[in-house]
């Protein structure tokens, strides 16, 4: 799928039409398991794709804190579609890791060319071919897969330094896709599973992804491709559940006002009412204040310094957050809130599996963080 227009960048118009097409196809997405048409393509013309694309092929080359933004405000919506969203933004910053002749390649036909990836854990066996490599296997979990035109996939390989793991970008016609996603949340992302029977890739559309780690470094490289991926991956997979949760705290004052109590008065002039409101309403807050402040970290902190493990443990904490005001509207949301057509029971669902994702598991980012402190002796 290719936009009906090329714009310059997201724009508020543009994120602001993809809300909406994501809110009004959010339940065809869910029946369909993939995101409705429209919706995909209204998430390429709102700049999602491009947002990191290297501006040499036309990209935003944007910052941490306008796609925290734009994919929570797509995420009040259809947590689906915020989920695809930040997802296209990501995998386009890991595709500008390529060597220029592959960036050239997968970015032929403009920035606003959709890029999926299954990248961990790396799957599928790959042999050295004169001028590449030969790429045989099955990967899961690519979400958004339906609309991409290349996909970035990690194979492990042996070679003369040791054990390593390299990403390489394949096109739409060198993989099949194969209808897996039957989950209970996150249905609307067809994160379906892909397979490749022994396909060239050219040694340019290659990258070890040691290399994300490390980020891009020298003359001219945009700031936003010089952050290592560990500093980052943790915000962008809790970008859609702040989105996820601000429209599940919309979605429960719309059943409250609706509602009266026993005694006949209104549901919102009733005080365990008003606290779950009160409270939520500030977590959803505060889990804010976490996400946005490691995005500026990401865009201002200086680059000899990042705070990997800063970043990991507020987004963490800040998913749990989210997680528990979701669930405390949900349980106070009364039988109504679980019928198939309310908004509240779906972000309550999908909030709940976008939490299992590896990347946001407090653990390793707690590991992380008391590393930090001790080896600095401050806890911020």
């Amino acid at each position: 799928m290719r936009p009906t227009a090329q714009i310059p960048s997201a724009g508020t118009g543009g994120i602001q039409d993809a809300a909406a097409r994501a809110a009004r196809h959010a339940r065809e997405s869910e029946k369909s398991r993939t995101l409705h048409p429209a919706v995909a393509d209204a998430l390429l013309l709102a700049g999602f794709a491009r947002h990191f694309v290297p501006a040499e092929f036309g990209g935003t080359v944007g910052t941490f804190a306008e796609i925290l933004d734009s994919v929570a405000r797509v995420g009040e919506e259809c947590t689906s579609a915020a989920w695809c969203a930040a997802l296209q933004a990501a995998h386009g910053r890991l595709a500008a890791h390529l060597p220029g002749q592959g960036q050239a390649d997968l970015w032929a036909e403009g920035p606003d060319t959709p890029v999926a990836a299954a990248v961990v854990p790396p799957a599928g066996e790959l042999t050295t071919a004169l001028g590449g490599y030969r790429l045989t296997g099955r990967w899961g979990f690519a979400s958004g897969v339906d609309h991409a035109h290349w996909i970035l996939l990690a194979a492990p390989e042996v070679g003369a330094t040791g054990h390593h793991q390299r990403i390489l970008a394949v096109p739409r016609a060198d993989f099949s896709i194969h209808d897996t996603w039957h989950n209970s949340g996150l249905r609307g992302t067809g994160s379906h599973s892909v397979t490749v029977d022994d396909a060239f890739v050219p040694e340019h559309r290659t990258v070890l992804r040691d290399a994300l780690a490390a980020g891009r470094t020298g003359d001219g490289v945009a700031r936003c491709h010089r952050i290592p991926y560990t500093l980052v991956a943790s915000l962008i997979f809790a970008a859609p559940a702040l989105g996820a949760a601000r429209g599940a705290l919309r979605a429960w004052t719309a059943l409250a006002a609706d509602r009266v109590t026993a005694g006949g008065g209104r549901r919102l002039d009733d005080a365990l009412a008003q606290q779950v409101l009160a409270r939520s309403a500030a977590e959803v807050d505060a889990a804010h204040l976490l996400l946005r402040r490691a995005a500026d970290r990401a865009d201002q902190a200086p680059l000899d310094d990042l705070p990997v493990a800063l970043n990991m443990r507020d987004a963490s904490v800040a998913v749990e957050m989210l997680v528990g005001a979701v669930e405390r509207l949900f349980r106070n949301g009364g039988t109504r809130a679980q019928a198939d057509g309310e908004p509240l029971q779906r972000f309550w669902r999908d909030v709940h599996a976008l939490a299992a994702h590896g990347a946001l598991q407090l653990p390793p980012a707690a590991a992380a963080y008391g590393q930090f402190v001790a080896a600095r002796g401050t806890t911020g």
